[in-house]
């Protein structure tokens, strides 16, 4: 009963020492702002220029939401490196959603614009890059550079590529879900070339460049980070109670490490609800792929221009706590009932970048595919209904079906053995009786 009564007063101390903390950072954050605010109010003189007075003010009223945000938002799964890290990010999908809708809600000529108070830059019609055209790996036709096409193709995407593909691995943590994401996108890219030039490449480019080289040595390393991950211990220990610098020096690193690992069992064949989950996954998965492509036509940027990598770095970032906050959904419903708020706000922004091209640019969405194209595509997706519907349909009725039959013949045939058992037992109770019958009739002829 002490032992009891002294680990309850341990957990509320830790618990008060840690509410103690928070409120110190909340409260310094506080001051902070307030400092800022009262500089800017009582001793900076405002310069007479609107539209730098207007860019000041809306950067002034993220920062205060993201400071707000930081110190008040809710944590999420992730706890390393802080807290705070992924309460900014999340604070920083809201500030981007709301970015989108506001883009949303313009006219086409005035949202592309816009663009150019970010950057200006922007806001001019820019031409496509093929990848496609010649595509003879060895080209006898230049002598002094026969590999020339190979070269071509040898720009700052192929470790983008690479890196990128690293990441997802990293955050999907299951080999064949990334192999057929992959898969699935150099098909889209087929399937759309005739509306983004930018997705016309060659065969080789398509299936050893990116899917082999680029996307397989990052599934490949991905997979054996999630290897070293699993295996690690994970002992957490104060940096000050770390006796050597080297120990420091290595806790400070595993500081950017998780906190403890979760491993990721899809097991999509196992109900219907995480198959639908998974496809759904996938489909979002393909969808924000080529949100990229398609913002960057629709919007007039560059692909080299540092915003198309902002909102790269910020997938990365947010990538991993919605798709956490979606696994913890599917695996325990009971205890995590809703969905997770990055994963909300994560499926939001994709389906409103999504809306955003439909707005700006229906003609191209539009578009006719070819027809054996087409065919390709309703082909495949009647195969996953029928996949669908066997499994988790027709093959459970079956199961069922043959466990009835398979009772009803144990039971009729355990019916059958009752008689002959009742029968037997019935000649030896006969038996019983007429030897104790004979025994009585010889214990009456004795004297």
């Amino acid at each position: 009963m002490d032992r009891c009564c002294g680990q309850d007063s341990l957990l509320r101390t830790v618990e008060k020492k840690n509410m103690t903390d928070r409120r110190a950072h909340t409260l310094t954050v506080l001051f902070i702002l307030t400092c800022a605010l009262v500089y800017v109010t009582l001793l900076e003189e405002t310069p007479h220029d609107t539209a730098y007075n207007t860019k000041r003010g809306i950067v002034a009223s993220i920062l205060v939401f993201l400071c707000f945000g930081v110190t008040q938002a809710k944590d999420g799964p992730f706890t390393r490196p802080h807290p705070a890290y992924w309460r900014f990010w999340l604070c920083v999908s809201v500030v981007y959603e709301l970015f989108l809708i506001f883009i949303l809600f313009q006219t086409v000529h005035d949202g592309r614009q816009f663009m150019k108070y970010i950057d200006p830059k922007l806001g001019v019609p820019l031409p496509e890059r093929g990848y496609g055209g010649n595509c003879l790996i060895y080209d006898p036709g230049h002598p002094t550079d026969p590999f020339h096409n190979i070269w071509d193709k040898m720009d700052g995407f192929v470790p983008a590529h690479f890196l990128g593909w690293y990441i997802k691995t990293l955050v999907i943590r299951d080999w064949w879900m990334c192999m057929i994401i992959s898969v699935m996108f150099e098909f889209l890219e087929y399937s759309l070339e005739h509306q983004l030039p930018n997705f016309s490449e060659c065969w080789w480019d398509h299936w050893i460049m990116d899917v082999l080289v680029c996307n397989g040595l990052g599934i490949y390393c991905g997979m054996k980070t999630l290897g070293w991950l699993s295996m690690k211990p994970y002992q957490w220990q104060g940096l000050w109670n770390i006796p050597t610098y080297k120990g420091k020096i290595k806790r400070i690193a595993f500081q950017f490490t998780p906190y403890n690992w979760v491993k990721f069992e899809w097991r999509p064949a196992s109900n219907l609800r995480r198959w639908l989950a998974v496809l759904g996954i996938i489909f979002t998965f393909l969808l924000a792929e080529l949100n990229t492509f398609y913002l960057k036509f629709v919007l007039w940027m560059p692909p080299e221009h540092y915003l198309v990598l902002l909102r790269l770095v910020f997938f990365v970032n947010v990538g991993g706590v919605a798709m956490r906050e979606i696994y913890d959904f599917m695996d325990d419903p009971k205890f995590h009932k809703k969905l997770g708020q990055q994963a909300w706000i994560v499926s939001t922004i994709t389906v409103t970048e999504f809306l955003i091209v439909v707005k700006y640019d229906p003609n191209t969405i539009m578009l006719p595919i070819p027809f054996f194209i087409t065919q390709c595509w309703i082909l495949g997706i009647v195969l996953i209904l029928i996949w669908t519907l066997w499994r988790f349909f027709i093959r459970d009725i079956t199961l069922r079906y043959k466990e009835t039959r398979r009772r009803r013949q144990e039971g009729s045939s355990e019916r059958d053995r009752v008689p002959g058992h009742a029968d037997s037992s019935n000649l030896a109770t006969s038996g019983r009786s007429r030897l104790n019958g004979s025994m009585d009739a010889v214990r009456h002829r004795k004297p």
